[in-house]
């Protein structure tokens, strides 16, 4: 089974389950970077995780022996900043729930930053609830608390968008699933009403700005990830092919059974058969 383009340009690869494991490079994974490299085609590591900035990917991924550039990594919240600069350059101003991963790339940005738990102290000091904002971003922030879903709440009906960087219900560690941004975006799209705009995957718009960002025609591009719901689905959305690999979450019983958008273009048991089913396409 191969739907893949003719010419590959551009290979965006999934993190965990794909590229590494917990804290282990996959087998394969940095000899099938460095192929891509070497062969002159675009490599973008893309991630719904929004606690982190992109140069802590970039250690990341160094300390196992692969190259990344900063603007090789795509995270939610970066995927986010990319979006509103193509499709809504008038937010300046934004109330942000999340982490400080999160508001390092947002400032980075240039944008007017307030983080909910900062403006949450000061309306329980006496401070004002109905500060205006542009828009609301939605990361995770482990820290959640009512206070800050309230300013959050206030600033949404006030006439702040409302934007997810992720809609993942839960994420995984290693005392197992946590709540995910999802969970505070859920709280916050019940108490206003409002239906979010979302960008990280499952969503088109994550692999869009990706691709945008890069100048290649999406028809020269691939996504590589192990979860259909997330990646391959993703990819399909944005119009783009998919590699599915079994390294990750999904199986060959899995990968028989899919069907539709969750339906890849190809399979590969790892990053070996990946760079086989991509050699010839590089040229």
């Amino acid at each position: 089974m191969s739907g893949l383009p003719d010419r590959v340009r551009l290979v965006i690869f999934d993190l965990d389950g794909v590229v590494y494991r917990g804290n282990e490079p996959i087998p394969g994974a940095r000899e099938l970077v460095e192929f891509l490299h070497d062969a002159g085609v675009a490599v973008r590591f893309a991630t719904n995780n929004s606690m982190v900035a992109r140069a802590g990917y970039v250690d990341r991924l160094g300390s196992m022996g692969i190259r990344a550039g900063i603007d090789e990594i795509v995270t939610s919240t970066s995927a986010t900043v990319e979006h509103l600069r193509r499709h809504a350059p008038d937010v300046h101003a934004v109330l942000a729930i999340g982490a400080d991963g999160m508001r390092a790339e947002l400032l980075e940005a240039g944008l007017e930053v307030t983080m909910a738990g900062d403006a949450a102290f000061a309306a329980h000091d006496g401070g004002p609830l109905d500060q205006r904002y542009d828009a609301v971003l939605v990361g995770l922030d482990p820290e959640v608390d009512y206070r800050r879903l309230a300013v959050a709440m206030s600033a949404v009906t006030g006439g702040a968008s409302l934007i997810a960087t992720n809609a993942d219900a839960r994420y995984p560690t290693p005392s197992g699933f946590l709540p995910g941004a999802g969970s505070i975006l859920a709280a916050l799209a019940t108490a206003t009403g409002v239906l979010p705009e979302v960008i990280g995957k499952p969503s088109p718009a994550m692999f869009a700005a990706a691709v945008e960002a890069s100048g290649i025609d999406p028809r020269e591009a691939v996504v590589v990830g192990d979860n259909p719901d997330a990646d391959v689905a993703g990819a399909h959305r944005a119009g783009l092919t998919a590699i599915l690999v079994l390294t990750g979450v999904a199986d060959v019983a899995t990968a028989a059974a899919l069907e539709g958008e969750r339906r890849p273009e190809a399979t590969a048991a790892g990053p070996a058969e990946v760079r086989l089913l991509l050699a010839k396409r590089l040229s």
